[in-house]
């Protein structure tokens, strides 16, 4: 295998190892390549990365060698974290904050309850934007864990507190609903066709 072949190799599996990296033994034994050879390889693609300008690097750490951002990006990623809009929640993620808005605080089988499927995803997606938050624990079996909206929600949605949600429809019947949508979509699609 030729140098460059190897040291795409080499980044590849640099890649998939993650935050654990992986150690010049092992990558040795996969590329069955001898463990000096391989440690000048990552030392000739230190150098390619920073010749090169490339977002990465590469790191050892505790005998294992990481890719890794560059530490002077980190502005830019902090930014890609903290900005709302960079993206959206999927419909799931969406259903499940409207029902712990509205029926604060609940746990996951509550919700689940409500909607019918799993939300285990969703529930994550919504902490980890911090629109929700551990509540608390409720009583009974396990004390499974409470779910609230939080300020952030609040801030992201323009409202001073949980009650100016606007009132939930009341008898909703979902069939109807799915008939204007489908209307509605039908309608949307005829005037992309023409």
């Amino acid at each position: 295998m030729d140098y460059d072949k190897l040291k795409g190799v080499i980044e590849g599996l640099l890649f998939i190892s993650g935050d654990e990296g992986i150690d010049a033994r092992q990558i040795s034994e996969i590329v069955e390549v001898p463990e000096e050879e391989v440690v000048d390889l990552i030392e000739d693609m230190k150098a390619d990365f920073r010749r090169a300008g490339r977002g990465v690097q590469i790191v050892e750490v505790a005998k294992a060698y990481q890719l890794t951002t560059l530490p002077e990006h980190v502005p830019y990623f902090e930014r890609l974290a903290t900005s709302p809009g960079q993206s959206t929640l999927s419909q799931a993620a969406l259903e499940t904050l409207a029902i712990i808005a509205y029926k604060q605080p609940l746990t996951r089988s509550e919700i689940e309850e409500i909607r019918g499927v799993k939300c285990e995803k969703a529930l994550n997606t919504l902490l980890s934007k911090q629109l929700i938050r551990e509540a608390g624990r409720a009583e009974g079996i396990g004390r499974p864990i409470l779910y609230a909206t939080t300020k952030e929600f609040l801030e992201h949605f323009g409202l001073r507190e949980i009650s100016d949600l606007p009132e939930p429809p009341v008898n909703l019947d979902i069939e109807e609903v799915r008939m204007e949508a489908t209307a509605l979509f039908g309608k949307q699609e005829e005037k992309t066709n023409d």
